[in-house]
């Protein structure tokens, strides 16, 4: 049977020696965030996660969720009563706004605690998750009264939300949707079409479950420019706000799937069910995209999350059995067989577990701390410059993150040999879900895409100079201390970014195949260099407690020693990545179709 413990330590050491999250006590949220509140917070919620959530995995998987032949849906056993704990512990609203009865904590800190929720069940986390982005949502584009009636009760847990996007003839050309959302005159809309892969659709989980809809109104414009979003929730309410009429919207089947067997992944039908328009009318893909930008960080999280599970898996059963001697002679002579951690290739395998998944860990608080600085900074170009970092670096946190956990998790699995296939020792579904983040809330060669399409050249290549800037000044500041041989290294690492970068903007506009060929190696290359970066500020943060004489040492110096590895195992990856990327697009497309 798996096990399961929540990294406190190192998240606090990212949040306290990287970020130093208190300097930041005057912004609104952080006042609250004492190095206290901050490590009850992660202890109690790590407690939840490890003791009532991921009890529920492993059978969760093999039960899967029940569809009646009313339409509705049945989570695995026992998902009923711990969502009930999640909800009245209130780490839905963690950090959801005070006014909606939310705990106003920072998103860097909420960060933290949904990474331990993934890690202990992440199809369970995915009902919440949802629902986080159906509230930012809300928080974006509702009107007032349209977010005193619905977000107190999602902020409690109460409600629950979704995201309609998909239909059966298209995912990512959201142009060719055909649902539609006819106007009946008295400020409601009768929402008919079929939405395909909705995640959490249909539960027995809350009370009322609220789907944030992209429709057409009839005469409208066509393609993307004639979408717009509506709230269609399953049962309608009454003049109190409470639910009362069942509304015409239906799970009509859940699909079967490789992995997060126990989230209810619906086809959703509506059937002229009634409908409000939130935001403005045609501008529904954009108010989408708040939703889906939530998301893909939350994707990338999920990467980070599975990895981790199934890392700690993995040195568990390395430190414990034993086969074959080590190379340079028996470390245990009076034991019949060493421990596979004897084995040089184990220990690859782990040790690039362990190095990419504590450097995502920072990256992915930091830019969750980005998320903060973007609405509380005081001054408008600090919100500014935060908010165009943090949509430079989405791309690179839900692709590179999700590739990163699906090879962790199979580095895992392979760490088990012939038991990490068996279903009892539960790698294989840690494989099997860690799967599915490389490809919704838009494939990783659609981020790859986003990156160099869009988020690069974005005012004329800003937010990249900035990021860079960042790296180049960090690297200066090393060059002289004791890990000048990293920052050496790093800065190597951001040359090969930089040049491939180049030689994308001279060969993309020639050919815009090449830009298409090159883009997943590219943000594979920042996703390298980004994790880089953060090894080299926690390998400055832990050089700076042992000189200070603080912290735990063993920690530190293990920080050291994987700062060192990354930086001589990994990042090298960057100049073989280049060099691919060059090769340009001609080899890739010179087959004719029927030669495949």
């Amino acid at each position: 049977m798996p096990s399961y413990t929540p990294p406190i330590a190192d998240t606090r050491f990212v949040l306290d020696q990287v970020l130093g999250i208190d300097r930041y006590a005057n912004l609104p949220g952080f006042a609250s965030a004492s190095p206290d509140i901050v490590q009850a917070v992660l202890e109690e919620g790590g407690r939840f996660c490890a003791e009532v959530v991921f009890p529920t995995n492993q059978p969760g998987d093999h039960e899967g969720c029940t569809r009646h032949d009313d339409g509705s849906v049945t989570t695995p056993a026992g998902f009923r009563a711990a969502y009930k704990q999640f909800a009245e512990g209130g780490w839905m609203g963690l950090g959801a706004p005070e006014e909606f009865g939310g705990q106003a904590m920072p998103h860097v800190v909420s960060t933290a605690f949904e990474e331990f929720l993934i890690s202990s069940n992440m199809a369970f986390g995915m009902y919440p998750g949802l629902t986080h982005g159906a509230v930012a949502a809300f928080l974006a584009v509702g009107s007032d009264a349209q977010k005193a009636l619905y977000l107190p009760k999602m902020v409690s847990g109460e409600w629950t939300g979704t995201m309609n996007l998909t239909e059966p003839q298209c995912g990512t050309d959201l142009g060719l949707i055909k649902t539609k959302a006819e106007p009946i005159g008295d400020g409601t809309y009768k929402v008919t079409g079929t939405k395909i892969f909705i995640s959490a659709g249909e539960h027995d989980l809350s009370q009322n479950i609220i789907h944030l809809v992209l429709a057409k109104i009839p005469g409208g414009p066509e393609g993307t420019k004639g979408i717009s979003l509506f709230i269609v929730p399953k049962f309608t309410l009454d003049a109190d706000g409470n639910p009362a009429t069942r509304n015409a919207v239906s799970c009509g089947s859940i699909e079967e799937k490789m992995g997060i067997h126990a989230n209810s992944t619906c086809v959703m039908n509506y059937d002229g069910a009634t409908g409000w328009l939130i935001g403005e009318e045609n501008k529904g893909l954009a108010a989408m995209f708040i939703m889906m930008n939530a998301a893909r960080l939350g994707v990338g999280l999920q990467g980070l999350g599975i990895g981790e599970v199934a890392y700690q898996n993995a040195v568990a059963y390395a430190k414990d059995r034993r086969q074959g001697r080590a190379l340079t002679g028996p470390a245990e002579p009076n034991e019949k067989a060493d421990t596979l951690f004897v084995h040089p290739d184990v220990r690859r395998m782990l040790m690039e577990c362990k190095a990419s998944l504590e450097a995502a860990r920072a990256l992915m608080l930091w830019g969750a701390l980005q998320v903060d600085l973007s609405h509380h900074a005081a001054d408008e170009a600090e919100r500014v410059a935060a908010d165009e970092m943090l949509g430079l670096l989405t791309p690179v946190i839900k692709g590179y993150f999700t590739d990163l956990g699906y090879e962790i998790a199979t580095k895992a699995q392979q760490v088990f040999g012939g038991h990490g296939y068996i279903r009892e020792y539960g790698m294989e579904q840690y494989v099997r879900d860690a799967r599915i983040a490389m490809i919704y809330e838009g494939t990783n060669g659609v981020q790859a895409m986003d990156l160099v399409g869009r988020k690069l050249p974005r005012h004329g290549g800003k937010a990249a100079m900035a990021l860079f800037g960042l790296i180049s000044a960090d690297i200066a500041e090393a060059k002289g201390g004791a890990q000048a041989e990293l920052a050496g290294k790093l800065e190597k690492a951001l040359g090969e970014l930089q040049a491939g970068m180049m030689w994308l903007m001279q060969n993309g506009m020639k050919d815009p195949n090449n830009a298409g060929a090159a883009a997943y190696l590219l943000m594979t290359m920042m996703g390298i260099v980004s994790l880089g970066w953060m090894w080299l500020k926690m390998a400055r943060a832990a050089q700076a407690q042992i000189d200070a004489g603080e912290g735990d040492r063993r920690f530190l110096d293990a920080k050291l020693v994987t700062a060192r590895f990354f930086a001589e195992r990994m990042l090298p990856d960057t100049g073989s990545l280049r060099r691919k990327l060059e090769g340009g697009a001609e080899a890739v497309m010179a087959l004719p179709v029927e030669a495949f």
